[in-house]
């Protein structure tokens, strides 16, 4: 299944990949506005396919290697219910097989589990003060401590002590039968910086602190879904160079779009935050705090800051299309793809929607 590569900078895709506009039926029951606990209207993409049987085809195979590898021990219908097969389905049209969209659903499994774990939830261990040793071990299964003999075994013992760090471990190794080394690298940079994201948060929530939203939305940038979107030349196999992936141009335009799917994780977590104990973080509660104003007025405001990301993004990567390669233009295609499907996915996911 293919996906419509940018074309010219008035618009990013072929017709199927256009902005589409919100029909009646998104706030009939059971629609959007219903279902995504009355998020506005977002200028985003459309999913461009929803296929259930594959998707429900990498969720429950994600969920009997969540088992496996010991995550979400006691908690796997929750990991079931919140469905990541099929947001790996949504935002990934251009492939149509399971064990790519496997592998990268592992990998993201593994990072939001960190998070989980680590970060913000006190019932499954989570304590600011082993915040930072915690992240620093996780990424060592990641990119591995090279240790003296005389310690190299009792520290792998130590490593499969914990099951987020068997997660990100067994993660990355089965995305290489998918990803080359330059692939496996980046995956392992933006992972690295989404750490020192969950450090950030993790110092505003042990001292109570809210940020600015000017700080906020840098540190959005970080704490983002990009190790997510860097995977779209993985499993779409059509390898991105590391030159390419890394010049200025491309790196503003695909971190916008990373921040700009993040926001749509603010914006429909809201209520599920709102509900939770201690300080939580999202664009319009940092909003509301420094601009004084109405929770309703701090999500209308948050909806134009994403929707000026995506729409520079659109513009950007048309530019970009014009001169990039091949392979640029279909990964620009697929970060846009993405960008639908994120949104598509936390409109459904019972993680953001269980009443």
């Amino acid at each position: 299944m293919g996906v419509g590569v940018p074309t010219g900078p008035t618009g990013l895709g072929t017709s199927a990949a256009r902005i589409a506009a919100r029909t009646p039926a998104d706030n009939a029951p059971g629609g959007e506005a219903e279902r995504g606990g009355g998020v506005p209207e977002l200028y985003c993409p459309p999913a461009l396919r929803d296929d259930p049987a594959l998707g429900r085809e990498v969720n429950d195979r994600l969920v009997e290697w969540a088992e496996e590898v010991g995550l979400y021990a006691g908690r796997l219908e929750r990991v079931r219910a919140a469905d990541f097969g099929r947001l790996m389905m949504l935002a990934h049209p251009d492939s149509d097989d399971p064990d790519r969209l496997l592998a990268a659903a592992k990998c993201a499994l593994a990072e939001w589990a960190t998070d989980d774990y680590y970060c913000d939830d006190e019932t499954m261990g989570s304590r600011p003060e082993l915040l930072g040793s915690h992240l620093g071990l996780a990424y060592a299964a990641l990119d591995p401590a090279h240790l003296p003999a005389g310690h190299a075994s009792v520290w792998e013992k130590e490593m499969d002590e914990d099951p987020v760090r068997v997660a990100l471990r067994s993660g990355l190794r089965d995305l290489t039968a998918y990803a080359d080394s330059s692939q496996v690298a980046r995956l392992r940079h933006e992972v690295a910086v989404l750490f020192v994201g969950y450090g950030q948060e993790g110092s505003w929530r042990s001292r109570g602190y809210m940020p600015s939203v000017r700080e906020y939305l840098a540190h959005r940038q970080i704490n983002s879904f990009l190790p997510c979107i860097a995977l779209v030349d993985v499993v779409g196999g059509h390898p991105l160079t590391a030159s390419e992936y890394a010049e200025p141009r491309v790196r503003r335009a695909v971190t916008m779009a990373a921040t700009a799917s993040t926001l749509v994780n603010d914006l429909y977590s809201m209520a599920k935050e709102h509900d939770s104990s201690g300080v939580e973080f999202n664009l319009p509660t940092v909003i509301a705090e420094e601009e004084r104003c109405s929770p309703r007025e701090a999500i209308e405001r948050s909806v134009e800051i994403h929707d000026e990301l995506v729409r520079t993004f659109e513009t950007e990567a048309a530019a970009l299309a014009l001169t990039g390669s091949p392979q640029l233009c279909r990964f620009l295609a697929g970060v846009w793809a993405w960008l639908g499907g994120n949104r598509e996915w936390h409109s459904g996911s019972l993680r953001y929607n269980e009443a």
